[in-house]
């Protein structure tokens, strides 16, 4: 079955950084965007970085100029680098990808497990 596996999550001060990755595994035939979510307690889930098999990528405005959404297509992972990092930043990280399994002949969103990454002041 396909997955989604996220790493690089835990606690740093905040101005420092962290690195989240992420790997797609399973019967993929192909994958279109990947990204990341977060979401903080008590809000709702919200996009931080999206990224094409192109490599186009957009950004949330609250991280633009601090964080960097970049994929690797042959091992299917996508990784975000976060930089200057703010209490404000403290969530749960999603990974998502946009995918066309090998069983069906439509995209579809798969969801990592979630990565906490905790920005203390």
């Amino acid at each position: 079955q396909v997955q989604l596996v996220e790493s690089g999550g835990g606690l740093v001060q905040a101005g420092g950084s962290l690195r989240l990755s992420c790997a797609a595994s399973g019967p993929i035939f192909s994958i279109n965007t990947m990204g990341w979510y977060r979401q903080a307690p008590g809000k709702q889930r919200e996009l931080v970085a999206g990224i094409t098999s192109g490599g186009s990528a957009n950004y949330a405005d609250s991280v633009k100029g601090r964080f960097t959404i970049s994929r690797d297509n042959a091992e299917n992972t996508v990784y975000l680098q976060m930089n200057s990092l703010k209490p404000g930043d403290t969530a749960v990280y999603y990974c998502n990808a946009h995918l066309r399994p090998l069983s069906g002949w439509v995209g579809v969103d798969y969801w990592g497990k979630g990565t906490l990454v905790t920005v203390s002041s």
